[in-house]
């Protein structure tokens, strides 16, 4: 036992003096050329990882595992110095590669299979690196790699890895560059950072200044076909329940005053008026056309606030319940349905940004007809029997009564007292779904309570419609925006009432009154689902670092990503020039030829080279010869020593002797190279402070 636990001590002291060797590798100089070629293409490997890992998260799994497989096969050759796979071993897995890019895209162009097939050539270069000329091929490639992911993501971690990757780039490039002599790390660091300094004011110009396009920056033809994330143009059982596991913002909203209370957060979208059986659906054709949308609206009510909608691929806009008009955005020529829902005349492919005018407190619609109300009150013939059969009791009922209002009440009340659950996890619904939901199972999300209401209500000619979108939204207090999640995904209903118009009845606030009240967060807390969500106890400080996180991010995403040709515009217009393309060219053009001027004279300079030892000794003869002893610059120290011990007074020669063997040891000796700046600091610090005297 006793054998086999040095045996142990013996092998983890030897992996921890070859972890020092490498790291001592990898940091100082390196006289060989073997070891100087290992060391940068093991630096060059590291870089190669930054730049290839992003791209898997969007990577077929096939084309991730060859990409891992092949760069430790690469680390494997460098580390046991192995040969390189010859030339003709390359080409079968290079027509495995294109054969397997063709099989999983159907094509070697375009976005996904381009990027593909480049990161795999990527991969199979690295196997077969012998020269510089290679290392340089790879290097470049990984430039080009690191620009093909931002046409996946613009996000801010994928920023700062790039830059991480390209300053690492560069490092590789410094040091292969390196032909006679190598330089320590820290050298080699210096001078990258000195490469990025001069390359941040150019960055910042040509960010402001490039002329604008409206549309993506990084983008290309057929991205706006890719499936988006968010509501659909359809609702079903379990459609939008789907949404609750997903943690990805909708849109984002910044308001001028104290925001509305969560019970009126209710925010627009799709509305849904044609019903199959078991989907709904936008009325695809009136029979009788939509009178002009009247919207009476309490001037109290009014609020003002600013949307940040991230891309869905879709063309329809959010905003609170009701907007007052379309907002004023001009590239996408946003429109007001009959519906009152803000549809775009494009579709969102990209972050937009747009301001509205909302009323929360309103009557919609108190001008549609007989004719135009016929189209909400559609059913399909043999579908729900059980549904049809309650509302016409609720019929016989209500015989009589207050008409319309007195229905939606009971209706209401059957799904307050009749044993209904708001629950997240919808059992699965047959063809017959309001009625399993309405008399079975009783169990369902939004779009259940919503779906069965309305068929309620058409089954007693009341006219009625889905609109679904998101309800409440979280506001962050490190910067102000209120953050609106997917899993905040709603569906609610409109009734149309005579003298009111469209009113909104909300039949989960009946059965679950704390998710509008207080939002989902809350629900998903009082059921265990979410134990942050109140952000409190011992894990709170977790809810404090996402809000840092997200204002962070929202951060770079209003000022940088959503840098538009508008805001371009206003900020040649805030220094008082015509905000037009001749301007900006001009502008452009006078401060990027500032610019390349001032790098040129920096760069250009005729730089003195400094030898702070040399500067140190010549400070020393100034010193003597003030003491009157001759110290030509011929002189070495040695000679110079001769001269102190005859003509200086002896409380200065001990001194004098001190520091002239210092500087004939760190000139002449082996060790001189060692120098430390710590040692150089002390030397001269010594010389200032001394002030001889002669003797007599």
């Amino acid at each position: 036992m006793a054998v086999a636990a040095n045996a142990s001590r013996l092998s983890l002291r030897d992996a921890r003096a070859r972890a020092r060797q490498l790291a001592a590798a990898l940091v100082q100089p390196q006289m060989s050329s073997a070891a100087r070629e290992r060391r940068d293409l093991l630096v060059l490997l590291a870089a190669v990882a930054l730049v290839v890992a992003p791209h898997f998260d969007h990577l077929a799994w096939w084309a991730t595992a060859i990409l891992v497989l092949l760069w430790f096969w690469r680390v494997w050759l460098t580390v046991t110095q192995r040969p390189a796979p010859g030339r003709f071993a390359m080409l079968p897995l290079l027509a495995a590669a294109a054969g397997a890019v063709w099989l999983e895209h159907g094509t070697l162009v375009g976005r996904d299979a381009g990027v593909t097939f480049l990161l795999l050539l990527m991969a199979l270069k690295l196997l077969e690196l012998r020269a510089r000329r290679d290392v340089f091929v790879v290097i470049f490639l990984a430039f080009f790699i690191l620009l093909t992911q931002f046409l996946f993501s613009q996000s801010l971690p994928i920023a700062a890895l790039t830059i991480v990757a390209v300053a690492l780039l560069f490092f590789v490039l410094t040091s292969v560059n390196l032909v006679e002599t190598d330089l320590p790390a820290s050298r080699k660091a210096k001078l990258v950072g000195a490469i990025v300094l001069k390359a941040i004011p150019l960055t910042v110009a040509l960010f402001l200044l490039f002329p604008r396009i409206s549309g993506p920056l990084w983008g290309l033809p057929g991205d706006t076909t890719t499936s988006g994330t968010g509501l659909s143009n359809a609702m079903s059982p379990g459609s939008i329940s789907r949404l609750l596991e997903s943690n990805a913002i909708a849109f984002r909203a910044r308001f001028e005053s104290e925001p509305p209370t969560n019970e009126r957060l209710y925010w627009r979208g799709p509305v849904f008026g044609h019903f199959n059986g078991r989907t709904w659906t936008p009325l695809a054709q009136r029979t009788a056309a939509a009178p002009r949308l009247a919207i009476r609206a309490d001037a109290a009510s009014a609020v003002d606030y600013s949307v940040t909608l991230e891309p869905h691929q879709r063309d329809w806009l959010f905003a609170l319940e009701v907007p007052a008009a379309a907002p004023n955005a001009t590239e996408l020529a946003p429109q007001l349905t009959p519906e009152a829902q803000l549809v775009s005349a494009r579709l969102i492919s990209e972050r937009v940004r747009y301001a509205v005018r909302s009323y929360t407190a309103f009557a919609l619609g108190t001008n549609e007809t007989e004719a135009s109300l016929h189209d909400w009150l559609q059913l399909p013939p043999g579908y729900n029997p059980r549904a049809l059969q309650f509302a016409a009791e609720l019929r016989r009922r209500f015989a009589g009564r207050d008409g319309a209002v007195a229905l939606v009440n009971a209706v209401l009340e059957h799904f307050r007292t009749g044993g209904y659950q708001y629950t997240l996890n919808p059992p699965l619904l047959g063809r017959h779904s309001v009625d399993e939901f309405l008399f079975d199972t009783r169990l369902g999300y939004c779009e259940h309570y919503a779906a069965a209401f309305v068929v309620l209500m058409r089954a007693l000619d009341i006219p009625a419609r889905v609109v679904t979108g998101y309800q409440g939204g979280e506001v962050n207090p490190v910067d102000g925006f209120m953050t609106v999640r997917q899993s905040d995904a709603h569906a609610w209903t409109e009734v149309w009432l005579r003298e009111r118009g469209w009113t909104r009845v909300d039949p989960t606030a009946v059965v679950a009154p704390a998710r509008i009240a207080r939002g989902l967060p809350e629900l998903q807390r009082q059921t265990g689902l979410a134990p942050l969500a109140a952000g409190e106890g011992a894990l709170g400080w977790l809810r404090s670092l996402r809000f840092n996180w997200e204002a962070l991010q929202n951060s770079w995403n209003q000022w940088v990503l959503s840098y538009t040709p508008e805001r371009q515009r206003a900020l040649l217009a805030s220094i008082g020039l015509d905000p037009d393309g001749r301007t900006l060219a001009l502008v452009f053009a006078l401060t990027l030829s500032l610019l390349l001027g001032a790098l040129a004279v920096l760069s250009l300079r005729h730089r003195v080279e400094r030898d702070p030892l040399a500067e140190a000794y010549a400070l020393l003869r100034r010193r003597l010869s003030d003491a009157g002893i001759d110290s030509a610059p011929a002189l070495a120290p040695r000679s110079l020593l001769a001269r102190v011990d005859r003509q200086l007074a002896p409380a200065s020669r001990d001194a004098a002797h001190e520091i002239l063997l210092a500087f004939e040891r760190w000139r002449y000796s082996r060790a001189a190279p060692s120098l430390s700046r710590a040692q150089l600091r002390s030397l001269r610090r010594a010389v200032r402070r001394f002030r001889p005297r002669a003797a007599g």
